[in-house]
């Protein structure tokens, strides 16, 4: 499993919702993209780092980022994780950097966008996923 490419798919499915339908609230979005949690926090994070996205209270719409602060935090707490304990699943990140999973994700994606990390599926039926530095 190609998880850059999964997340590249997730983004588009994001971006496109946005797209045509404009604002929408968090729940709507998930629900109306059909992603799993992680999979959409990690195209916020992605759309984040491409300044494309923009949240405000409960909805989400197109638009120059406001969450570059939180995510990009977030990011270096990842990153800070990856770099101490290699290989690393999404609870664990979170856990590790003290963080909600959500956030982990987010910064996940902002992470993959700039091509610093990797994954692979370790357990598909749980979603499992475990990430590394390039």
């Amino acid at each position: 499993m190609d998880i850059i490419n999964s997340f590249e798919q997730s983004v588009g499915k994001v971006w496109k919702a946005l797209n045509s339908k404009g604002p929408l609230t968090e729940n709507k979005l998930i629900w109306g993209t059909k992603l799993e949690n992680n999979m959409f926090y990690s195209a916020v994070g992605w759309l984040s780092r491409e300044n494309k996205i923009c949240k405000e209270d409960d909805t989400y719409k197109l638009g120059e980022t406001n969450l570059t602060s939180k995510i990009g935090k977030d990011a270096g707490k990842v990153w800070r994780v990856l770099d101490t304990w290699g290989e690393v699943d999404v609870i664990s990140i979170s856990r590790l950097a003290r963080i909600e999973e959500e956030d982990a994700s987010s910064a996940i994606g902002w992470l993959a966008r700039e091509g610093k990390i990797e994954g692979r599926a370790i357990n598909a039926e749980e979603n499992k996923i475990k990430f590394w530095l390039k």
